[in-house]
């Protein structure tokens, strides 16, 4: 990616810095998927968790955390996760039953989409991490056995590398409606990287695309450096997610796609948790004030 460099963890697997919050994201909707009352299902969330050494211990159930929903962590923090799953599930399944035949993950991590949801039989999902990431994954999908509902490619190719050019050589198709996803993403960007990645999201999308990400919209992050969810996740599985988050003012991503054409629509988390009666609400000194979920369309021409 032209211009573009994640903060150098030298861990390319899931075992230390960015690529360890996947395994948070995993922990969460493992939690998620065990509740009585789940906003989303990830059968395959859990033996992530349980496979990597770095987050032996964790909980992959409610009953496994001893202070339970008040822990900010494994409470709240991921009842989010599991919320922001079901959000982008309902638009990817929305999007290829509408138009789109192409899926394309950007930064999959362990994102298990390609083996849990109901996708259309021609349609075919591209999944771009770190090949450390994408061979953990298929490490233990394999070893359950699990086989993808619609054709899949993964692309193990660093979004700082010619990841473009991998996913054309993948197949993927510029002339036909696509739908992307960069969920958990952008946050570790700097701006220029942010802007690079939607501007080529945009040339490479038909008319018929779709598009969902997630930004943070804080002016200073430092703001929130005592906020439970920070505290927590540092002081319970050793994630600084501040240390980890670029902390460069932010582009206005979902403008600047509107000046493309492409319309746009912006929620807050809270949106959905009180569509779905489920989920995180507001509350002080909150960590998650300044998360917003944009959802986009590039109209035909």
């Amino acid at each position: 990616m032209a211009g573009a460099a994640h903060r150098n963890t030298g861990v390319e697997g899931v075992d230390g810095g960015v690529g360890l919050t996947a395994l948070l994201v995993a922990a969460a909707r493992a939690i998620e998927t065990n509740r009585h009352d789940p906003l989303a299902r990830d059968v395959y969330a859990e033996h992530f968790v349980l496979a990597a050494p770095a987050s032996v211990g964790w909980p992959v159930r409610m009953q496994q955390v001893p202070d339970g929903e008040a822990n900010p962590l494994w409470g709240r923090f991921a009842r989010y996760f599991g919320l922001r799953t079901r959000v982008f599930d309902d638009f990817l399944l929305r999007s290829v039953r509408e138009d789109a035949r192409q899926v394309v993950l950007l930064g999959a991590g362990l994102d298990s989409r390609a083996f849990r949801l109901d996708w259309p039989p021609d349609c075919v999902i591209f999944e771009i991490d770190r090949e450390g990431v994408l061979a953990f994954k298929h490490e233990v999908l394999d070893g359950l056995s699990a086989a993808p509902k619609a054709a899949r490619v993964p692309i193990p190719v660093d979004l700082r590398a010619d990841w473009v050019g991998a996913l054309t050589d993948a197949g993927f198709d510029t002339a036909a409606p696509s739908v992307w996803l960069a969920e958990g993403l952008l946050f570790y960007l700097p701006n220029t990287a942010e802007t690079y990645l939607i501007d080529t999201v945009d040339r490479l999308s038909a008319g018929g695309s779709t598009l969902t990400f997630e930004v943070k919209l804080d002016k200073d992050l430092l703001e929130y450096r005592d906020s439970p969810l920070y505290t927590s996740t540092t002081q319970q599985i050793g994630i600084d997610l501040l240390a980890l988050f670029d902390r460069e003012p932010r582009p206005d991503s979902a403008g600047n796609l509107a000046g493309k054409g492409w319309s746009t629509t912006v929620h807050t988390p809270f949106d959905f948790t009180r569509h779905h009666g489920r989920g995180p609400l507001p509350e002080q000194n909150d960590a998650l004030a300044g998360n917003r979920w944009v959802f986009a369309n590039k109209p035909r021409p």
